[in-house]
């Protein structure tokens, strides 16, 4: 027995009453995908124009910049939840800074199963050449298009619904 296909309308107002039945009134939909769009298209344009820059992708960026402002070192697993990264992922990430001499391994003091990830001279030469050409950016795709009150209650409405977050 075939089953028989949705017609697209039908789709359509399928999708439409799951909708209405999580979010009665549509309240904050249109907010939620501006705020998709806007991340989305903002990390693309910040990944690509980093990228193209420097060489550095926007990723390995985060993590120099996270241990930058760290002072200079930071757990393993402190260093993945900052990037908002799995483990695994950080791991492979810090295998490549590695190899690249920007960053490199070392044992915690008091605990010899934890890995700290220290920022080397050559990483910290990487971030002080690549945070102005980041923030040139930043300032011109971002912080120009908002006037000071919409830079307060954007701010103010994210650490909101991201309390526990640390922004960088």
């Amino acid at each position: 027995m075939q089953e028989q296909a949705l017609s697209e309308p039908e789709v359509a107002d399928h999708l439409e009453r799951l909708i209405a039945e999580a979010l009665p009134g549509r309240r904050g939909l249109d907010a939620w995908q501006a705020l998709l769009r806007a991340y989305a298209s903002l990390m693309r344009s910040l990944g690509s124009d980093l990228e193209k820059k420097t060489g550095l992708s926007l990723g390995d960026f985060d993590v120099l910049g996270q241990l930058a402002q760290a002072g200079g070192a930071l757990r393993m697993t402190e260093l993945a939840d900052r990037t908002l990264s799995s483990r695994s992922a950080m791991t492979r990430r810090v295998d490549r800074l590695v190899e690249e001499g920007f960053v490199r391994r070392a044992d915690a003091e008091n605990d010899a199963r934890a890995v700290v990830i220290v920022l080397t001279d050559a990483g910290m030469a990487r971030v002080t050449e690549t945070v102005p050409i980041h923030l040139r950016e930043v300032a011109r795709l971002f912080i120009a298009r908002l006037d000071d009150d919409e830079l307060t209650v954007l701010e103010s409405a994210l650490k909101k619904v991201t309390p526990d977050c640390t922004f960088g």
